[in-house]
């Protein structure tokens, strides 16, 4: 019997990379999992995959939607277990391009998304000694030329990670981080809206700057984000582990 049977977990960002193969490493493992994401079709597309997997159309963006995801779950399952905060914004932004709308909305995802998504399951979380997994990245800790905001919004994520572990101890929620690096996921012609040839080019100067000489893909991460949900490890909280291969290091 998996440790995750009969478990809920809640995965934002869902439908692709990372999410997709967090939700997919869960459901495996016999969880129930709800993703969360702002287009129906690939949510279904991911549910498709495992019977144990089921879509919610919502953004972390939008502050009512937190309340409504966490409800969908309860609903649905009767208990949450893990909440795990994946859905990621971000943008190459010189800071002479940078204005208030395009930062508010980076931190409207990378930090108070998460927020409030892990305020309104807490109750749950704590009923069920439960756990928490943000996702941040290389470059919360590591400077980036052209991407201030979104390196500031992980490491702001991080350090609530590391707070939020703190003031949800007594209540026995485990809230922890994975720090990823460059991986095989699409971010860079999504998220950072990138042409497919300006693409290429950072994903080569990516590999040639990593130690282990390649990008990551998804469930090189994925396995750590339900390694640490897991209740084996209950000894853990308020730690950011860097899933990288190396390029922080550097």
């Amino acid at each position: 019997m998996s440790t995750f049977d009969n478990k809920v977990v809640i995965v934002t960002g869902g439908s692709s990379g990372i999410g997709r193969a967090a939700a997919l490493g869960f459901a495996r493992q016999g969880a129930k999992v709800l993703i969360t994401g702002r287009r129906p079709a690939p949510l279904d597309e991911v549910a498709a995959e495992h019977p144990n997997i089921s879509g919610l159309v919502a953004d972390v963006a939008e502050p009512g939607d937190a309340a409504r995801t966490v409800a969908t779950a309860i609903d649905r399952w009767g208990r949450l277990d893990v909440l795990v905060n994946n859905a990621g914004a971000g943008a190459i932004m010189p800071l002479g391009e940078a204005t208030a709308d395009k930062i508010e909305k980076i931190f409207a995802v990378n930090v108070v998304g998460p927020s409030l998504l892990t305020q309104a399951a807490l109750p749950h979380l704590a009923a069920v000694r439960g756990a928490i997994v943000n996702i941040s990245s290389t470059f919360g800790q590591k400077p980036g030329a052209d991407l201030s905001h979104y390196a500031a919004s992980k490491a702001a994520l991080e350090h609530l990670t590391r707070c939020w572990a703190l003031e949800l101890a007594p209540r026995a929620v485990r809230v922890n981080a994975v720090a990823a690096g460059p991986t095989e996921s699409g971010a860079l012609t999504g998220m950072m809206g990138l042409s497919l040839e300006q693409a290429a080019v950072i994903e080569e100067t990516e590999r040639e700057m990593i130690p282990l000489q390649r990008r990551g893909n998804p469930d090189d991460v994925a396995r750590w984000i339900v390694h640490l949900a897991d209740p084996a490890s209950d000894w853990v909280t308020g730690q950011v582990i860097a899933i990288d291969g190396g390029l922080g290091l550097t």
